[in-house]
């Protein structure tokens, strides 16, 4: 057997991810907002792309057949801004002694204070801006710990409680931990701790809720006997054990009552007002909204991307036409490689576009039940009945519906929610699972106080509607919508 070199032709398939295809995949799975940010570092990358100034709204697509949105070119010639003036103009005999320099890069200032304020606000102060600003939680700790210790060793143990505490206000590790771990004993971190606890807010520093809510209830003079019994006995209290707590405390209904009311007055947790990270809104990626009856057929919906969140970007042709115009062969190279990139991301914004409003306009078309009578309407969807109508793979739509909502006259949802496992019924039809869930919420909802709903009952009555379900699936909703069980809701609705 000879051993000889030799050259072979062979033809085989491979799929070849290109940088260019893994970028267009990313975006289709992420939301506008994220989408906006990177369109906001490519704007810095690359010289060939602006900001179309003047956005005009995605068309109104239908949901069955959604339109491409324009293609976004600009010719549009590149000016000077005019800010500074005309040199031949400017005369050199100008008195600067009295001017004042709001500040400037140099004594780096101006990024904070002139930038934001001069051009819009002349009277803007720093200080002021400055002592605007709440302090957080270890900050207003601390001013008052330096108030209240002298001690070294005192003010070290207060910080290292105040290191402890979680965004509840309460220690995260109990006493006899922290003790340990600074080396101390445990009656001295304690008189330091019963020191703190007085600190504003009060209740800060307590080890649970029960030594919470007495410190608070300590400072209105309203910690009596009876009071400490039922702090003593709040698992009880969330039990609805009523008669148990009565007995317990040495009180009727009416006084009971009173005493519940008076804990619901007070905060369970005092340090969660100091945090200060704002709520973020949910912006939707997609908005719906009825069709003219002009335009089409009553009960239509109009589909566009939100234009708020996903600004439009233009090709500066005409700019690039100058420059390479004259241009060195590493500049040409350079102004090719921003254009083909520039069209590149261009069109991959569109192609997503298109792609979101295909997906979108789909699901409403398969949910159009749920848009005009609630969520009763709600049919079972799944990725693979979506991906066989749109043409489209599973993992794309996975990918589509993933971190984006839809604003719709019901109101936002993710596109996520939409997609329900379904539950067998009578001659064949389905149920969605979210749909047998609000069932099962309503029916504990409308129950009397004297005719409480089991498990079993609640099953049985889905079974005379058509819907096939166990009691251990009913329990299961049950759990998940967090009702607790007949029993538990009997003793809540048993009158007093």
């Amino acid at each position: 057997m000879a051993f000889a070199p030799r050259l072979d032709l062979r033809h085989s398939q491979s799929l070849v991810m290109t940088p260019q295809l893994r970028q267009a995949i990313h975006l289709l799975q992420c939301s506008n907002l994220e989408v906006g940010q990177f369109i906001e570092d490519e704007l810095l990358k690359n010289p060939l792309l602006e900001r179309a100034e003047a956005v005009e709204a995605v068309p109104a697509v239908e949901p069955v057949l959604p339109a491409p949105p324009p293609e976004a070119i600009d010719a549009a010639s590149f000016a000077g801004s005019g800010l500074m003036p005309d040199a031949a103009s400017a005369p050199l005999d100008i008195d600067v002694s009295n001017t004042y320099d709001a500040g400037t890069g140099s004594d780096g200032y101006a990024s904070h204070g002139a930038s934001a304020g001069a051009g819009e606000d002349e009277d803007w102060n720093g200080i002021e801006a400055i002592g605007d600003s709440k302090p957080n939680l270890r900050e207003h700790l601390e001013q008052q710990a330096r108030l209240a210790f002298t001690s070294p060793s005192d003010l070290a143990i207060a910080a290292a409680l105040i290191a402890a505490l979680d965004p509840a206000g309460r220690l995260a590790e109990p006493p006899e931990v922290l003790a340990l771990t600074l080396g101390v004993e445990l009656e001295r971190l304690e008189v330091v701790r019963r020191k703190m606890l007085c600190f504003d807010p009060t209740g800060i520093f307590a080890c649970d809720l029960a030594e919470c809510l007495a410190v608070q209830l300590a400072e209105h003079n309203r910690l009596d006997p009876a009071m400490q019994a039922l702090l003593d006995n709040l698992d009880r209290l969330a039990r609805r054990d009523m008669r148990g707590l009565m007995d317990l405390c040495g009180v009727d209904a009416a006084d009971l009552a009173d005493m519940i009311a008076e804990l619901r007055r007070l905060d369970p947790k005092p340090g969660a007002k100091f945090e200060n990270e704002p709520l973020r809104p949910l912006i939707p990626d997609v908005l719906m909204r009825p069709m003219p009856v002009k335009s089409a057929e009553a009960g239509d919906w109009l589909l566009e991307i939100n234009p708020e969140t996903m600004p439009r970007l233009l090709i500066r042709r005409g700019f690039h036409a100058r420059l390479r115009a004259g241009a060195s062969r590493e500049t040409k190279t350079f102004l090719s490689e921003q254009l083909q990139g520039a069209t590149w991301l261009v069109k991959a914004l569109e192609s997503r576009a298109q792609t979101i409003l295909r997906v979108s306009g789909e699901i409403v078309r398969r949910q159009d039940g749920f848009f005009r009578h609630g969520i009763s309407h709600l049919r079972p969807l799944t990725l693979r009945d979506i991906a066989v109508e749109v043409e489209l793979h599973e993992s794309t739509v996975s990918r589509v519906t993933s971190n984006k909502s839809i604003a719709t006259p019901r109101g936002i949802f993710e596109l996520k929610f939409f997609f329900t496992t379904a539950l067998a019924g009578a001659n064949g039809e389905t149920h969605s699972a979210e749909t047998v869930r609000h069932r099962v919420q309503s029916l504990i909802a409308g129950e009397s106080p004297r005719q409480i709903l089991s498990d079993d009952a609640i099953a049985a009555i889905l079974q005379k509607e058509g819907i096939d379900i166990a009691r251990r699936t009913v329990a299961k909703y049950r759990d998940a919508l967090r009702i607790p069980g007949s029993a538990q809701r009997k003793r809540e609705k048993m009158p007093a």
